[in-house]
């Protein structure tokens, strides 16, 4: 299961108390307090890592604690500090307070920290409130509660380009061939029930980094599907592709669905559409020539952002790659 949300509460670790004690040695009859304080909890930090893809470690845990100080001992021993719990997120993870609302902070580079509950300090042993009035103190302090944080993490995928269409239109087929990954594809409703995110590798070694995102259908912005699940998702491309399927063979109308798709997202969120996009009308294998003159006499946009492709047997596919690094490479990071 793929997950990109999860309702957690943090606790950092409380310190240790500290300790009530007395030097009782031969030959120093006055030995006074001989008690250590406690160690700090440990604080709770929230790290950036790109070897994890979702938020799966969390998704059955509704408390992560980080490790309590120990108490002072005798000789005047200060307790070891609890260690400090680094909880590693995908790139794109965004902390928000959940009682609130408001957004704590927002991990979009690879390594980035957020040092989000600070650990309880540890408490003072006897020794610590020895004074030249007060030679024999016979008080301690327990060791402080660590901070406690209820927190939102949500997921949105870091991309360069974002695939869009309806299901069946092609997206996995299409990220499989120009990535070269193996990517589960089949002749059925929402085959993608999670975003897939490759990448394409060109000859000098620079990547544009792609998104598949699972189906979208009428009234997605309702939670319609698998609606805003993955929606969102769509806010971190900087380009978009809408991925057409020309054949209409599920007896669809192709330029009726482009439509519906730009309306999803223009309800979803309407600054989404400002984003640079190119249409791939896909399986003109299939040979419909009449949806194919259809959709490009009713295409409002420049006839440069329209391609078409067969993901399957690899038709057009180098003309649309090219013209996707361009367009993905100018834009890089203005939409993150």
């Amino acid at each position: 299961m793929f997950t990109d949300s999860v309702k957690v509460k943090l606790s950092a670790g409380k310190g240790g108390n500290g300790t009530i004690a007395w030097r009782r040695e031969k030959y120093i009859p006055k030995g006074g307090p001989y008690g250590g304080n406690g160690g700090s909890g440990g604080s709770i930090i929230i790290k950036s890592d790109p070897e994890v893809f979702s938020l799966d470690a969390y998704r059955n845990r509704r408390l992560i604690s980080a490790e309590n100080g120990r108490p002072g001992g005798t000789n005047n021993r200060h307790g070891r500090n609890g260690k400090d719990l680094i909880i590693k997120v995908p790139c794109g993870t965004l902390i928000t307070d959940r009682e609130t609302g408001d957004l704590l902070f927002d991990l979009t580079e690879p390594g980035e920290e957020f040092h989000i509950c600070t650990g309880g300090n540890g408490g003072k042993g006897n020794t610590f409130f020895k004074t030249p009035t007060n030679q024999a103190p016979a008080k301690c302090t327990p060791g402080k509660e660590g901070e406690v944080q209820d927190v939102i993490l949500e997921l949105k995928l870091i991309a360069d380009v974002g695939f869009m269409g309806f299901p069946n239109a092609g997206k996995s087929t299409l990220l499989s061939k120009l990535a070269a990954i193996e990517v589960k594809t089949g002749a059925y409703p929402f085959t993608t029930l999670k975003p897939n995110l490759s990448f394409i590798q060109f000859d000098d070694y620079s990547r544009i980094y792609l998104a598949d995102i699972p189906g979208i259908i009428p009234d997605a912005h309702n939670n319609k599907g698998l609606g805003l699940s993955f929606l969102k998702h769509v806010e971190r491309t900087s380009t978009l592709v809408y991925i057409i399927d020309i054949s209409g063979e599920e007896g669809r109308d192709p330029y009726k669905d482009f439509q519906t798709l730009l309306d999803e997202v223009k309800t979803y969120s309407p600054a989404i559409l400002k984003k640079p996009f190119l249409v791939a009308l896909n399986k003109v294998d299939k040979g419909n020539e009449e949806h194919l003159k259809a959709f490009k006499k009713a295409y409002p946009y420049e006839e440069e952002t329209l391609f078409e492709i067969s993901a399957l047997e690899e038709k057009g596919l180098a003309s649309f790659t090219k013209r996707l690094r361009l367009l993905a490479q100018a834009n890089g990071k203005k939409y993150h």
